[in-house]
């Protein structure tokens, strides 16, 4: 069995829907949870302690161990305060779930610069301000896991949601470079992009056709919980990807590179040489998929020296 003895997590925006269902599956399993929620409204607005401290009782009701954080992730000192109430309360910090998200779908030519800012804050921002204090914390312990929620509509795209889009994605980028820079630390970073009934699901689609689609059944949030509970546990060894959870199927989701065309080194390419070779250029087959940056290029200067500098 996959448990938590011993371990503290903390879960952002853990008083409701997807995030609530993280926090009550890993205290079943033993861990000290830190339930992190402000209690905003889903536009980022307000405040309810109440929010978070009903998933704290529910917990403690169930022979749980868990305490309250009512800290906003959207400024360093949220961040760190909810860091902070890990250590002060049990001494330790084996997990972040970085879920903690506002939603709202806005035209891009009507998105106004607010707007963009307040996504970007909690997402993205947010990620990053509780990430970096649990970062050294895990330092030191030699031991971290973090797990960043994205979405399928910052990498592949959804309609009416650019900012959302991009702070999703964002936090793809934030996950790689800490899955590299944790590595020699024990410390393993992925992302999940999750399909699941939660308050932004019900904002764009109506309850009718939830409904009748048999939608709400298909991706029931509870079938997003086990993927994240693994990637947050001991026995996970897998860093620096990305996983689908949807509908019960669980898949790895990556960003790969086509082999493409390939110019003569002694030659300057035109745009006219990539217009005639688009075809070969725009393939997705076959494909490499770098660990990091170096990789590609070294990727690409070891098929130049195999091709004896010949046009590919």
């Amino acid at each position: 069995m996959i448990d938590f003895e011993g371990q503290v997590v903390v879960v952002t925006g853990a008083g409701r829907g997807l995030g609530r269902l993280y926090a009550l599956d890993m205290a079943r399993r033993g861990a000290s949870v830190v339930v992190n929620d402000l209690g905003a409204t889903m536009g980022g607005e307000g405040s309810d302690p109440r929010v978070a401290d009903e998933v704290v009782a529910e917990i403690r009701a169930a022979g749980g161990n868990a305490v309250p954080s009512f800290d906003s992730v959207d400024s360093p000192e949220g961040g760190d305060a909810i860091v902070r109430t890990a250590i002060e309360h049990f001494g330790r910090l084996d997990a972040v779930i970085s879920n903690a998200g506002i939603f709202d779908s806005v035209p891009f030519d009507e998105m106004t610069p607010r707007q963009w800012r307040h996504m970007l804050s909690v997402h993205l921002d947010g990620g990053f301000h509780v990430s970096r204090p649990a970062f050294e914390v895990m330092k030191r312990q030699g031991y971290g896991r973090f797990v960043f929620i994205s979405s399928s509509g910052g990498l592949f795209g959804q309609h009416l949601e650019a900012h959302y889009g991009a702070a999703k994605a964002g936090l793809v980028g934030l996950s790689n470079v800490i899955a590299l820079e944790g590595a020699d630390h024990g410390i393993l970073s992925n992302t999940v992009l999750p399909f699941g009934i939660s308050r932004m699901v019900t904002q764009t689609v109506d309850a009718h056709t939830l409904s009748n689609s048999g939608l709400e059944q298909l991706i029931a949030p509870e079938k997003v919980v086990p993927m994240i509970t693994y990637l947050a546990s001991r026995a996970c060894r897998t860093s620096h990807q990305n996983f689908s959870a949807c509908a019960g199927r669980f898949a790895r989701v990556f960003i790969g590179i086509g082999d493409g065309w390939m110019a003569d080194p002694d030659t300057t390419p035109t745009a006219e040489d990539i217009a005639g070779r688009f075809p070969a250029i725009s393939g997705t087959e076959p494909f490499t998929v770098p660990a990091h940056i170096y990789e590609e290029l070294f990727h690409v200067v070891g098929r130049r020296n195999e091709t004896g500098n010949k046009d590919a």
